[in-house]
């Protein structure tokens, strides 16, 4: 198994698309890390084995075309930042899997629709707890351990 080194995604990826989006905080970028690291085994597996979710965090189609609908749409400072991350003339969707920054930007936008603030950094068990009440919900498989096992073994510490 092989992803995508934690340092390099955080380096090289979240923190200047967060920080492009205006919503760069270490917790932010940890929790990207984090999902990336749980759904995705830092980018092991970019198309959900049995399901439908897409890329390194693991969005749906549904979830994403939802953001677009529902809050993108009010919102063109952040709809127009998402799409400068785009290969124009393809499908957004489908640039989840292999747009490395527009699955990203979308990770934490979809993340910033809710109005809970975001836990200390260094605090993996609340970074899992707000992974599982807005990423995988409680109809998800997932648990808050699995997240915290995951991110000990791609993320560290």
């Amino acid at each position: 198994m092989m992803g995508i080194r934690a340092e390099d995604l955080r380096m090289s990826i979240v923190r200047p698309v967060l920080t492009h989006l205006k919503l760069w905080s270490p917790q932010a970028e940890n929790l990207l890390l984090g999902t990336a690291a749980h759904e995705s085994k830092m980018g092991t597996n970019l198309v959900q084995q049995g399901g439908p979710a897409l890329g390194i965090f693991q969005m749906e189609p549904a979830t994403h075309d939802d953001c677009w609908n529902n809050y993108l749409a009010y919102r063109n400072d952040l709809a127009a930042k998402a799409v400068e991350l785009c290969a124009h003339k393809m499908e957004r969707r489908e640039q989840l899997v292999w747009n490395l920054y527009y699955a990203t930007a979308m990770c934490r936008l979809q993340y910033n629709r809710f109005k809970e603030p975001l836990r200390e950094a260094d605090d993996v068990g609340a970074l899992a707890r707000y992974w599982k009440r807005y990423w995988n919900t409680d109809q998800g498989k997932g648990t808050v351990e699995q997240f915290m096992e995951h991110y000990a073994l791609y993320v560290g510490g």
